[in-house]
């Protein structure tokens, strides 16, 4: 349900008017015994017990809910769940590779000042970031009296950082999307190595297989996503923020240039490839001769348990421990991780709070039908249990996966702006041509700032 909402500067009448609406919005909720009726006024000075001003309210407006493909299966599981709350679903790319689709789209509602979604669900974890602010912010802040404490307390520690903004919770993670190192336990055991516990050990490991067996991979970096993986997990301080406005990026820092020079050395011995893992060309060149890959949790169902990709054998594949370097902790990275968001301009805030709650928290979707983990902790808690019955993964997958969760790297920012779409504009075509990475990070570092000051960052 998208609703028409005011737009221009405020004036103290408009203010006049917009409480009034508020007032008159929450006594029609409270008279309707909605579990998201307000009960009284903030003491921060917000409008509301929400925390922000809500417009006119219809329990009966079918909302309007924006989903990828791949979450296309939870509207539909909530419609099954739920028939009596009219919704709308339309699907778009989700921002996949930082498209910045969800952005543009509001930007275009806000100037027409109508269309907006009720409820978003995005790919990127950085959307909090511009979604939140500004004169017409589409998010709906979360934790000021919407949702429940109790409800917000059942995510897993840490899962909502990416989403909040100044203190305040203004998404809901879908899942949680730390890197684990992926390996093939019958290959290994078949070329008699052992998995490496350090990034030093997995470049000289990578090095061996290029020469030993060649045509077998240790890792890709195809996707959009791959700085995510290696250079996140390498606590390489290329994505820092700090406040709302301040953001500094290093690529000549020392663990830069190590990462890029391993994944320069594994190129060169063939052993780390350029394709994309969602592309034919990779499932069609490596299907059997992925000896490791670095890479998401979400790697289980996306690629080795779906016949329509990898499809390994049961009992093959382990989920491994992140990367570190000799003689430091090991750190993992984090690849998406989707979000859901509410929009303030929603007429049927109870319907949204409903569809939200759901997807993120039902087992019927989250345990049942999600590739992913989890990021409410007793779906994860479940999801995992499910994994390990399954018996579809080697060694101890459930404990390794917690672990990579409690794991992920805190230097590594969620600015206004995607580093997926920097990379793939600036590294890999530049890598596609053959030139290396240690020769492109200048070029990257240069993007990168450039896109943050575009952004509105005070960049060092």
């Amino acid at each position: 349900m998208t609703t028409e909402h005011p737009r221009g500067a405020a004036s103290p009448l408009r203010h006049l008017v917009v409480a009034a609406t508020a007032a008159v919005t929450l006594l029609a909720l409270a008279a309707c015994g909605s579990s998201t009726s307000p009960s009284a006024s903030k003491s921060d000075g917000s409008t509301s017990a929400f925390g922000f001003a809500p417009v006119k309210q219809d329990s009966s407006a079918a909302i309007t809910v924006w989903v990828d493909a791949t979450r296309e299966a939870a509207a539909k599981q909530f419609q099954k769940a739920h028939p009596e709350v009219p919704i709308k679903v339309e699907t778009y790319d989700g921002g996949a590779d930082g498209s910045g689709s969800f952005q543009t789209k509001v930007e275009a509602f806000n100037q027409a000042g109508s269309g907006w979604p009720d409820v978003v669900f995005s790919t990127q974890n950085n959307e909090a970031a511009w979604a939140s602010q500004g004169k017409d912010a589409f998010a709906a802040p979360l934790d000021k009296g919407y949702l429940d404490k109790s409800f917000l307390d059942g995510f897993t520690p840490g899962a909502l950082a990416p989403v909040t903004v100044d203190g305040t919770v203004y998404g809901l993670r879908n899942d949680l999307a730390p890197t684990v190192t992926w390996y093939d336990t019958a290959l290994m055991k078949q070329f008699g190595y052992t998995v490496p516990t350090t990034w030093e050990a997995y470049q000289a490991l990578g090095e061996k297989v290029g020469k030993e067996h060649p045509g077998y991979i240790v890792g890709t970096v195809g996707d959009s996503f791959a700085p995510e993986i290696y250079f996140w997990g390498a606590k390489a301080p290329v994505n820092v923020v700090k406040g709302t406005d301040q953001f500094s990026a290093n690529t000549s820092d020392a663990s830069s240039v190590k990462m890029a020079t391993l994944i320069d050395d594994l190129l060169k011995s063939g052993s780390m490839a350029k394709e994309s893992v969602f592309s034919p060309e990779f499932v069609q060149k490596y299907t059997g001769k992925v000896l490791m890959m670095p890479g998401p949790v979400w790697y289980s169902g996306a690629l080795f348990n779906n016949p329509s990709s990898l499809k390994s054998a049961p009992g093959t594949i382990a989920a491994g421990l992140p990367l570190g370097w000799d003689g430091q902790q090991a750190v993992a990275g984090n690849v998406g991780g989707g979000t859901w968001y509410v929009s303030r301009h929603s007429a049927n805030l109870e319907a949204a709070k409903k569809l939200i709650e759901f997807v993120t928290s039902d087992p019927s979707y989250q345990v049942d039908l999600a590739q992913g983990l989890p990021a409410y902790k007793d779906a994860g808690d479940k999801w995992l249990a499910k994994q390990a019955a399954s018996g579809f993964f080697a060694g101890d997958f459930a404990k390794n996966v917690s672990a990579a969760a409690s794991e992920v790297w805190d230097g590594w920012g969620y600015p206004r702006f995607s580093q997926e779409a920097v990379w793939a504009k600036t590294v890999t075509p530049a890598l596609s041509a053959g030139k290396s990475l240690v020769d492109t990070l200048p070029e990257w570092d240069k993007a990168i700032k450039n896109q943050a000051q575009a952004n509105g960052y005070k960049v060092k």
